[in-house]
Order: structure tokens, then sequence, then C-alpha cells
């Protein structure tokens, strides 16, 4: 059974994600500057960087490709990484709360 988006949530999602993934990244560079600023030589914190950014670029708190079908997913996928929490959804419908508490339980 396949859950049919309703509009008022896709529009709701349309506007948060990218509300979402802006704080995610900006979380991130604070990250990065911890490890730009930390000990040691240039060159591993260097690729210490490459590597993590190489890491959280295919995270869904960085980029997705939104469509209707893959909402749910994605909301899922922020959850589970951490870039939002059950109450970051709220001002969605009941249906759509319910259904990611239990996906994420």
């Amino acid at each position: 059974m396949t859950y049919q988006v309703n509009e008022s949530d896709w529009r709701l999602f349309r506007k948060r994600l990218a509300e979402w993934q802006e704080n995610h990244m900006e979380a991130l560079i604070e990250e990065y500057a911890a490890i730009i600023a930390g000990s040691g030589a240039a060159s591993k914190k260097f690729w210490a960087l490459e590597k993590r950014i190489n890491a959280d670029k295919h995270q869904t708190g960085v980029i997705a490709r939104m469509s209707r079908s893959n909402m749910v997913p994605i909301i899922n996928n922020l959850l589970l990484e951490g870039v939002i929490t059950l109450d970051d959804l709220d001002g969605f419908s009941e249906e759509l709360r319910k259904r990611m508490e239990f996906l994420t339980r």
C-alpha cells in the first residue's frame, strides 16, 4: 500500500526541506571549521576535511531529489541522519507524523 501525499504536506515539505538542509549544512560547516582549526599538519587536516565532505555530500541533509514519491523516504532519511527530529514535523498531517514515528522506531 502506497502513501498518498496530501497537498498541504507536500507544500510544507517543499518549504521546510530547504530550511532543514540549510541548517544541517551550517552545522557541517562548523564541524569542518573545527577540523581546519585542529592541531596537526595542514596536509592531514586537508585530507580529513576532503574525506568528510565527500561522505557528507551524499547525505539527504545535503542533497535530495525532491518529488512527491520521495517525500516519505526523504523525511525518514533526515530523521535517521539526525538532521531533523519528530518535533520538526509539527504542522504536517497527523497521518504523516504517525507514519514517520512508526518508521523510525
